[in-house]
């Protein structure tokens, strides 16, 4: 027996779902307005630690893409409500694009580990001060743990392989902050007014978009761009509720969703 669920609120993800790079995906921003015109509500979710929602939100716009900055849910911000919450001086693995984020937080004699994408502060030294930090009892806080990121020049490295490297090294479970953790799927819908059944997420990682929104009741759809991989459907159980090629096949989709 099949019903009919009542979509009222789309979360999108960025990196490899609208763009790669500073690239548009084709179709893709010409679909995000045939979206809008459905009178759902959107918001934009993503785990990019790379640069602030503000620059992130100017190269969005530069690509042509019709996005409000309240409309953006960044893993950055979460972080950065946690750091307030927990009234922590974290050392902070982030990237010079990405520190205003964290404007007015106190990292004079740090007792946090706090790790988003900064690729050129992974070395030894750096790591092995997070490391003596976190077993001597400092709380390790990831703003979020990707495996991959897709590129202009094809995958690379996320933060999630020097995230579990500590782990590893320090026997502690990091806090993870952005997707899959689902407080950020019911933190990025809090302002949309509407039930986890009532929303779908649209990303291109079947772990962190699509399983970590079904884990949350929210109908996870699976786009073949960005890092997709041939087979990526068959990774996590359940499966995604729906695969498509691109964002654009998406835009032409109906508001209504059969399950």
């Amino acid at each position: 027996m099949s019903v009919t669920r009542k979509i009222k609120a789309v979360l999108i993800d960025l990196s490899g779902t609208l763009h790669v790079g500073d690239s548009p995906i084709p179709g893709a921003a010409k679909a995000l307005q045939k979206l809008r015109k459905s009178n759902l509500r959107v918001k934009f979710v993503t785990n990019t630690t790379k640069e602030s929602k503000r620059l992130l939100f100017d190269r969005l716009k530069r690509m042509g893409f019709d996005v409000r900055l309240d409309e953006m849910f960044t893993s950055l911000t979460a972080a950065r409500h946690l750091v307030d919450k927990m009234e922590i001086r974290p050392l902070m693995f982030l990237a010079d694009e990405a520190v205003e984020d964290f404007q007015g937080i106190s990292t004079n004699e740090p007792n946090a580990v706090l790790v988003g994408l900064a690729p050129d502060q992974f070395n030894y030294d750096r790591l092995n001060q997070a490391f003596q930090l976190i077993v001597n009892g400092a709380p390790l806080i990831a703003i979020n743990k990707s495996r991959y990121y897709q590129r202009n020049d094809g995958l690379a490295l996320g933060t999630g392989p020097f995230v579990a490297a500590l782990e590893y090294a320090t026997d502690r479970k990091a806090k993870v902050v952005g997707k899959p953790d689902s407080a950020f799927f019911l933190s990025a819908l809090e302002s949309l007014n509407c039930l986890v059944s009532e929303a779908i997420m649209i990303g291109d990682d079947v772990r962190d978009d699509v399983l970590g929104a079904q884990s949350s009741g929210i109908i996870g759809m699976l786009v073949k761009t960005g890092k997709y991989r041939e087979g990526d459907e068959t990774k996590i159980d359940p499966r995604p509720n729906h695969v498509f090629c691109d964002f654009s096949e998406i835009g032409r989709a109906s508001c209504r969703e059969r399950v």
